[in-house]
This record gives structure tokens, sequence and C-alpha cells, in this order.
């Protein structure tokens, strides 16, 4: 039986353990081949001494798989132009980008040093853009050469990024950022034959073991919740050359799949001419009553 991937060469960043690990097997497992990303550093972003990436490719290659592995920083321009030269190298094309590498360094915002926060939104908005500009100028080249691809990205945010999430600013501007990005991105690649969707996850990894404390716990027997292969079928969904999904961002968790709405406007005053200061004011108090409450920020009380 064919696979949803069969014969696409799939970018997975962040791949050596957790949710990137299970995203890259089940493109294996649907007939990827699979170029497996991962700098080896710990929760922190402090330089690790092993190789998950290369853990990971012998576990494909195991099954029956193709994969080949990079341990580049793609949040530098040369990291992620050889990753996607990995790719063309030892397949020949790319045809899907999954974005998931990135790290925590969590503090209450006035803890929250300029180290901390710049060395957060470098891996993971940083890390998005330059893999996304680098797929996207090849295919772009591709386009112009009359060769139009079926592309996709896939990234990366959270619930945090939609959110917010206490004790999580850095973290939470930064997956914000990722659905900016998604949405342009969408927005200007689609005439290259490029689509570009974003998830936020919630599973079991390194980075979400205090989040989801209470739920970490897999059970023993029955489904696991947590689990992260539990998100990977949609993603692998797409970044497969499946119907036309693009400038989306969807919610999985579990066995839950929601679509989310962001934003758009609600309640609207307009009194054709400058409001004065105690005018704006009591408009807008009306205008918040009016309006649907957000949602709670993770971790308020």
């Amino acid at each position: 039986m064919t696979g949803v991937a069969e014969g696409r060469v799939v970018i997975v960043t962040g791949a050596g353990r957790g949710l990137g690990r299970a995203h890259a097997l089940a493109f294996a497992a649907e007939g990827a081949k699979v170029v497996v990303n991962d700098l080896g550093v710990g929760l922190d972003g402090a330089s690790g001494v092993d190789s998950p990436a290369a853990r990971v490719v012998e576990e494909i290659r195991a099954a029956g798989g193709e994969a080949t592995d990079h341990a580049g920083d793609i949040a530098t321009s040369e990291g992620a132009a050889s990753l996607v030269a990995t790719a063309l190298t030892a397949y020949g094309r790319l045809d899907t980008l999954v974005n998931n590498a990135g790290f925590l360094r969590d503090r209450m915002l006035v803890n929250l040093d300029a180290d901390d926060w710049d060395a957060v939104l470098r891996v993971h908005l940083t890390g998005h853009f330059l893999p996304l500009k680098h797929a996207a100028a090849h295919w772009r080249a591709e386009a112009r050469a009359g060769r139009v691809p079926s592309a996709r990205i896939v990234n990366t945010s959270s619930g945090a990024g939609l959110l917010g999430s206490v004790g999580q600013g850095n973290y939470s501007a930064a997956k914000a950022g990722i659905v900016a990005l998604t949405l342009v991105a969408a927005a200007e690649l689609g005439r290259y034959g490029v689509q570009v969707n974003a998830v936020a996850p919630a599973a079991r990894t390194r980075m979400t073991e205090h989040t989801f404390a209470e739920s970490m716990a897999a059970p023993d027997s029955g489904f696991d919740a947590m689990a992260p292969e539990n998100v990977s079928p949609l993603v692998v969904w797409l970044g497969s050359a499946a119907d036309t999904v693009t400038g989306r961002v969807f919610e999985a968790a579990g066995g839950r799949i929601t679509v989310m709405e962001g934003w758009r406007p609600g309640p609207t005053a307009d009194k054709g001419a400058r409001w004065t200061p105690a005018e704006a004011g009591e408009t807008a108090r009306r205008l918040v009553a009016e309006a649907e409450l957000p949602g709670t920020v993770y971790g308020a009380r």
C-alpha cells in the first residue's frame, strides 16, 4: 500500500527527539525520504555531545526507510542553506520542510535577561525563517524554470503563542511570531506551488514536562493522549501532496484536531471624527463589554 508521502523528500528540523523524531519516523513510514536535522543540544540550548539525528536515521533505515542526518545550526544562514543542500545532494529534490527545532529558557519577565530572550527567539523564530527562506528560494527557482513544485511547509507554533504562557514570555513571543510568519509565507509563496501551515501541538517532550506535569504519565493501558506520535499524522498529511490547505493554524492534542481562528475585527465604533480621551475610554469600555472573552493565558490564576 502506497503511503501518503510516497516518494517525497522531507526535512524535519529538531528531529532527534520528541515531536521531531515522531514526525521523521511517521514520514518515513509513509514512504518519504527524510533529512533528519538536530544540533544535539540540551533543553536549554547548551551544546551536547551525542548525535540524536544519527540515531533516528538508524531507526528509519532499520525499518526499511531512507534517511540522512544533518547536524548544522539552522538558525544561521549557512546552516539553513546546507540543510536544503543536503536534501538536494542526497535525493535530488525537496518537497516538504517541517520546522520544529526549539528549546526553552523560562523566566518571569522581570527575571528574563536579554541573552535568554535573544537565544529563544533565535532558535524558534529565526530557526523557522532561515530554512523557510532557503527552501522557498529553491522552489521559486523551480517554478520559474517551469517545474512548479507541490511543496509544503509545516511550522511549529504552540498554545503559548496563541494565548501566552506565564513564565514563558520569550517562548510565547517566538511562537506567536511563527504564526504571523506562516500567514505571510502562505500569501507570498502560493504562486510558486508552496502551501504553508502551522501546528500548535500538545504532547510529552523534554520542553513540556513542566507544562503538562499533571498529565505526563502514560496510562497503563489504552490511549496515551500525551504521546508525541499523536501529532504526527496531521503533520504528515499537511506535508504531503494532499488537498489544498494553506495559511491555517491547527491545534493537535491527543485525538483532537482543531482549526484555530485568529485575530479578526470584533465590536467597532466609528465617530467619524477625533475622539477625546474620555470619549475613547467610554467607547473602549463598551466595546470590551460587547466582545468575546479572550482565552486564558496558560499558568494564569
